[in-house]
């Protein structure tokens, strides 16, 4: 798993390559998830592997060590003690995250010996093993909203001689008790960065923090620092893979019907629009753009599943399809109340007055405020991150 890490550029040699390698995941995740049914079938069907169990050893290794995402609880059971076998209807909520994710996370998060963390949405507790490995057995603090996770965590993380201090709570309040802290890691994004863990970060201090909206397609890193007189410094860099969304976060999918329009082109009776363009959108790689499409004209979701650029936008069912043909002209095919090829070239146009940013500067003001730039003058491109949800913030509680 670290060969492929390293192989795929996520993984350098270093302190964190070396705690990963002293991991021993079938500790920390002696049970995990295995999906048997197909992504649409109803009702969803899973099987809990246990190592205990000689028989689901060899699919549980390749599970714990293929670097993809772990599912290690059904429908917020307690995970101590629980029996194998099979499980259907409900919900995976708890998952380790991808490993290229996690590591290049941790790289940039930048550890070392000594250092105090906050770790925040525990989970599996990978990302408190390997700090605690690097920081010291007791330099960690993490959070998980979930008693029965934060429970099975303290216990694992023991069993390796780990003794954080694992808090169960909301996150996003961080803990004060334990502040102030060199380096905070969130595992799950957000809407906007919280305002509590900016005030827990030290001098020298640096948080880490996906943010999104309630579309999955084009999400961004905020990286904040606290320089050693104290002030704040932070941007928004666009990524292409972000941590799934925190509880209770509304998220847009493209449900099947929307996604069989933009593969067929039909919209069952619904007018289709199909139109050539010379204007040439920005490619995927461009992701600072997409970044902007999204803040500047939120709830639109990317279909990866076809070659074409497809879009659609849930909330009122308009999609679009556009290929180049070989003279460079745009093909479009489109449908519904939004002119969402307008939109993608409205943006465009900011975009690259602003001077095709990749990253964006984020000004976390004293009022609360949270503001995105790029550029100046005439050609700035801006934005401002949603207000605190006060609502949904209690719900998640």
């Amino acid at each position: 798993m670290v060969a492929r890490l390293e192989a795929a550029g996520a993984l350098v040699p270093g302190l964190v390559r070396e705690a990963l390698l002293a991991l021993p995941r079938e500790v920390l995740m002696p049970q995990a998830y295995v999906r048997r049914s197909a992504l649409d079938e109803r009702p969803p069907r899973w099987d809990l592997l246990d190592w205990s169990e000689a028989g689901d050893r060899e699919e549980l290794l390749a599970v714990l060590y293929g670097g993809e995402s772990v599912l290690i609880q059904h429908d917020g059971e307690p995970l101590l003690d629980r029996p194998r076998g099979a499980r259907s209807d409900g919900a995976i909520t708890s998952m380790s995250t991808v490993m290229s994710l996690t590591s290049s996370l941790l790289e940039e998060l930048d550890l070392h010996p000594g250092q105090r963390v906050l770790d925040i949405g525990t989970g599996a507790a990978v990302t408190a093993a390997v700090a605690c490995h690097i920081c010291g057995p007791t330099a960690v603090v993490t959070l998980d909203r979930d008693r029965n996770i934060a429970t099975a965590a303290q216990a694992r993380l023991k069993a390796l001689g780990y003794r954080p201090a694992v808090v169960s709570r909301y996150g996003q309040d961080g803990w004060a008790k334990g502040a102030p802290y060199d380096r905070i890691f969130v595992s799950f994004a957000l809407p906007r960065v919280p305002e509590a863990l900016v005030s827990q970060l030290a001098p020298g201090g640096r948080l880490l923090v996906h943010i999104t909206t309630a579309s999955p397609s084009w999400p961004a890193l905020a990286v904040v620092s606290r320089h050693p007189e104290g002030r704040i410094v932070s941007q928004l860099r666009a990524v292409e893979f972000a941590h799934r969304a925190g509880h209770g976060r509304k998220q847009l999918f493209l449900s099947r019907q929307l996604r069989e329009r933009t593969e067929t082109r039909h919209a069952d009776g619904a007018e289709v629009r199909p139109f050539r363009s010379s204007a040439v959108p920005p490619p995927e790689e461009a992701r600072g753009f997409w970044l902007a499409l999204d803040a500047l004209h939120p709830g639109l979701v990317r279909h990866r599943g076809v070659g074409d650029l497809a879009i659609g936008a849930p909330d009122c069912g308009s999609w679009m399809v556009a290929h180049p043909d070989r003279t460079g002209t745009w093909e479009v095919t489109a449908s519904g109340p939004r002119d969402i090829w307008a939109e993608i070239h409205e943006t465009a146009l900011r975009w690259r007055a602003a001077g095709e940013p990749e990253s964006y500067r984020l000004d976390l003001e004293p009022d609360g405020e949270q503001r995105v730039s790029a550029g100046h003058g005439p050609g700035a491109l801006t934005w401002r991150l949603p207000a605190p949800d006060t609502e949904t913030e209690e719900a998640a509680r």
